[in-house]
């Protein structure tokens, strides 16, 4: 018997861009979770709490306004 075992190479979330950051901010304040937020978006949660805590993009403030676009 052959055991075959496949090893998917590392995805890695894109990269948050200003305006993602805004955006994000926002849905977390209207009470999305990271989880959720992260999803919608197509990202790892990780990206988003980073984005959170001000970690990533620390000037950009909360969009105002149109969300989805």
């Amino acid at each position: 018997m052959e055991i075959r075992i496949t090893i998917e190479p590392n995805r890695r979330s894109p990269k948050v861009s200003a305006d993602m950051a805004g955006r994000i901010r926002a849905l977390y304040r209207l009470g999305y979770t990271q989880h959720d937020i992260a999803a919608m978006l197509g990202i790892n949660q990780g990206r988003v709490s980073e984005v959170v805590r001000f970690k990533v993009h620390p000037t950009v403030p909360p969009t105002q306004g149109e969300l989805f676009q």
